[in-house]
């Protein structure tokens, strides 16, 4: 008898890698409740789908694995008390996400994409993990000075290669936030933009949020718009989604619904890593999973290729030319009601390449 494996209907191709091995059970994210989960040997999740005691108490679940970056949506202590495996897929949209940040600055400072521009702004990462790190990349190539902090990195690492946040408040003509969401601990970052950041900033810079949403305070982040501390702000993760800020919403330069990382190589990316946590946790001994190459094809029928290798040095205007993304802009604010519905029938856009 096959091992059923219960999924959120909107990671793309899970029937493709698993579905000769087990029997698989799509579902929309909001039908995923204990009933559903409770013959189920393993999960394949989103951020919509919260892992915890109530959902799991019972079933015969052993492995949860969450096609994410985060997993501030799993109970992981509770999980690992009830010899529950959790893994989720570090890395696969990063370079949707640094897309996304770029598109963005050159939306709002369009001068930038001129090859003949000798202006050299400061970007301030915030985050320097998987995708804060191609961020630094492809920003140093771009001729911006950049300046990374990451507090964690930086005790286990030269302190000569990151700075503190005081001094990307004092020097960054961009901010941009590629933090995990914890609430605790010396380096939590819930709210760590909030009024008295906003308070010590000394360039007027624009703000992104590409991260999880709690990490900007709202109220601080309007006030500091209304207070012109800031040039503006470029939101995808929002506090309290799907309920967003429609004040926000309405003063943010870019606006889009929590699709940053959402390319088609980053899902296929994401499928075939929450695939192998499930091979690894209930098939062993299983033989090699199908190339994940030959999921996909694009509108002219060509295969998608999935490079574990982003581009070394990448220009402002290929990244503007790559993504429209005031269109997404505009979508979401003619349609804020619509957040949920937009982010899980987006559209996935291409990786630059």
């Amino acid at each position: 008898m096959k091992k059923k494996i219960v999924y959120d209907e909107k990671i793309p191709y899970v029937d493709k890698i698993l579905g000769n091995r087990y029997e698989l059970r799509p579902m929309p994210a909001w039908e995923i409740d204990r009933k559903a989960v409770s013959d189920a040997d393993g999960l394949i999740i989103r951020t919509r789908t919260k892992i915890d005691r109530d959902l799991l108490y019972g079933s015969k679940c052993k492995v949860v694995a969450t096609a994410t970056i985060g997993t501030d949506h799993i109970d992981c202590e509770w999980c690992k008390g009830n010899d529950i495996q959790v893994a989720n897929a570090p890395g696969c949209n990063a370079p949707g996400v640094a897309q996304w940040v770029f598109a963005s600055i050159a939306t709002a400072m369009p001068h930038l994409t001129d090859p003949n521009s000798n202006e050299k702004p400061v970007l301030g990462v915030v985050g320097v993990g998987h995708v804060g790190s191609i961020v630094v990349k492809w920003g140093k190539s771009m001729g911006f000075k950049v300046l990374q902090c990451d507090p964690p990195r930086a005790r286990q690492e030269s302190d000569s290669l990151f700075c503190t946040l005081n001094e990307i408040a004092e020097k960054a003509d961009i901010i941009t936030f590629h933090t995990p969401l914890t609430k605790e601990g010396a380096d939590a970052t819930f709210h760590l933009a909030d009024k008295k950041f906003f308070d010590s900033l000394r360039r007027k810079p624009y703000i992104l949020n590409a991260a999880r949403g709690p990490i900007t305070d709202t109220i601080a982040l309007l006030d500091a718009l209304s207070t012109e501390k800031i040039s503006g702000a470029m939101i995808d993760c929002w506090e309290n989604e799907p309920e967003i800020d429609k004040k926000l919403l309405d003063l943010a330069i870019i606006a889009t619904p929590h699709i940053a990382g959402y390319s088609l190589e980053g899902k296929i990316r994401a499928t075939a890593m929450a695939a192998k946590i499930i091979e690894d946790a209930l098939n062993p001994e299983h033989t090699d999973l199908p190339d994940m190459s030959h999921i996909a094809r694009d509108q002219e029928g060509q295969w998608i290729k999935v490079s574990e290798n982003t581009p070394a040095t990448l220009s402002l205007k290929k990244i503007f030319d790559s993504y429209d993304i005031s269109a997404d802009t505009k979508t979401l604010k003619s349609n804020p009601e619509e957040f949920e519905n937009l982010r899980n029938n987006y559209n996935l856009r291409h990786e630059v390449k």
